[in-house]
Order: C-alpha cells, then sequence, then structure tokens
C-alpha cells in the first residue's frame, strides 16, 4: 500500500509553549502507526528542533519544515536552505502552499529549485498544487493543476518524482470553511495520478497524494476512504489536539 500521510500544517500559528503542549498531548496518546502511515508535523522555524527533539525516535512521526530556500546557501538574509534543515535532520519540507504563492508571489520554476534543493539533501518534499475558486468555476481546474505540475516536477527522473508526495489543494477549500466534496477530491486526485502515470508509468501508482482542503476530524475518514486520497495536509484541525488525532486515526 501507498504510504498513508496525516501531516499538520501549523503556519504562523502557536507560541513556543504552546507547541510543546499541543505535541505532548497528541503523543500521550501513543497511537502506533502502521508501518505504511506517517504522522508529519510541520512546524515555524523556531519550534523546529523542539518538535523534532519530542517526536524522537518515535516511529513514523517526523517533523516538517514549512519553506525553504531556492538557493543552496549565500547572502539571502532569513532564509533558511535545505542544507540547513538536513544538518538538524528534518526529514520534509512542504513546498508551494497556495498561501506562499498567493502572498509570497512564489512561481513554478522557483519550486522546482526548491524541490531540486530537497531532494539533493535527502528531505521528502511535499508539494502542493491545486486551483483558486476562479479556475474552478470554468472547470479549468484540471488543466491549471497539470501546469503547475510540468512546470515544476515533470523534467525529474523516475528515481526523483518517486521521492516526492503530492498534496492537492482546492484552494477556495482552505481556510474558508467549504470543504470539495469526496468526489470532488478523488476526482482531482485520479486525475494528478492520470498526469503521473502519463509521465512516470507505474511509479505513480506509488506516490502519495494528500487532500489539502480544510480536512476535518468529521471528514477525515470520507475523505481518506477514496482510492487515490492518501491522507491529508491539515490546517486549522491540527492545532487542536483531539481533532488530528481523529485525522491520525482515519488513515487507510
Amino acid at each position: 500500500m501507498r504510504k498513508q500521510i496525516a501531516a499538520a500544517n501549523w503556519k504562523m500559528n502557536l507560541t513556543y509553549q504552546q507547541g510543546e503542549e499541543l505535541l505532548d498531548a497528541i503523543l500521550k496518546e501513543n497511537i502506533e502507526l502502521k508501518e505504511h502511515q506517517q504522522a508529519v508535523f510541520a512546524v515555524p522555524f523556531p519550534y523546529l528542533i523542539m518538535a523534532q527533539t519530542r517526536l524522537g525516535n518515535k516511529k513514523n512521526y517526523a517533523a516538517a519544515a514549512q519553506n525553504c530556500s531556492d538557493q543552496p546557501a549565500g547572502a539571502y538574509t532569513g532564509e533558511v536552505s535545505a542544507e540547513m534543515l538536513r544538518s538538524i535532520n528534518i526529514r520534509y519540507c512542504v513546498l508551494g502552499h497556495s498561501e506562499r504563492r498567493e502572498y509570497f508571489s512564489e512561481h513554478n520554476q522557483s519550486l522546482a529549485a526548491k524541490t531540486q534543493r530537497c531532494l539533493e539533501r535527502g528531505i521528502t518534499p511535499i508539494f502542493c498544487c491545486g486551483e483558486p475558486l476562479s479556475i474552478r468555476e470554468v472547470d479549468a481546474q484540471e488543466s491549471f493543476v497539470e501546469a503547475q505540475l510540468k512546470e515544476s516536477l515533470f523534467h525529474f527522473s523516475p528515481e526523483d518524482i518517486s521521492k516526492i508526495v503530492i498534496a492537492y489543494e482546492p484552494i477556495w477549500a482552505i481556510g474558508t470553511g467549504k470543504t470539495a466534496s469526496a468526489q470532488q477530491a478523488q476526482e482531482m486526485h485520479a486525475c494528478i495520478r492520470g498526469l503521473l502515470k502519463a509521465k512516470y508509468g507505474q511509479v505513480a501508482d506509488s506516490i502519495p497524494i494528500l487532500y489539502g482542503g480544510s480536512v476535518k476530524a468529521g471528514n477525515a475518514v470520507e475523505l481518506f476512504s477514496c482510492p487515490d486520497v492518501d491522507g491529508g495536509l491539515v490546517g486549522g484541525a491540527s492545532l487542536v489536539a483531539a481533532d488530528f488525532l481523529t485525522i491520525m486515526r482515519a488513515l487507510k
């Protein structure tokens, strides 16, 4: 079975102490994940070492960064490189979240470089793609996402593409309280897998594709039951221990 992932994206939330308390509340439940399951916590940069320490060697639990630089090193004040992340043993990095694309003008070419930096350092990119409401309203979501994938990822080899996790985000369903129906989610995940298969063949069957549009405790089971939905990239619900624990338990 493909890896099934519950990925928490804390975004720019929680104080250091609140982050400690949240992780402790989740860890004390001692959920033993199966071999193919993974819990990932994408925390703000100042909390990475704390999260890494608390997660320790707990099997199938990992800390993640929410971003990294597209440059390997140098005079880029305020940036954090993939090499820096690797030096503290960070194994995952979220790239191209819709908020980064919208608020910080990240584009597909820059995200291709960021993905390359992560792969060079043995960090698994969680690559985000997805359409805004204006694109969904004209039924152009498939071609929009296809362009994102082609411009950022499709120059990679089959070996490299197999090391990437995809997160599909219907942007109109992030932070709005709206959620794509399970059918809409499955249709887009199947489309993405089809694009990957057309380019890379059977390797597409091994690539996890997460759903990232207002995943909540109440809809996780239905969403994750879809054949091409391999877990979720979770925003607001990941800030509530009970909710994220429910989401973790919903993994296939």
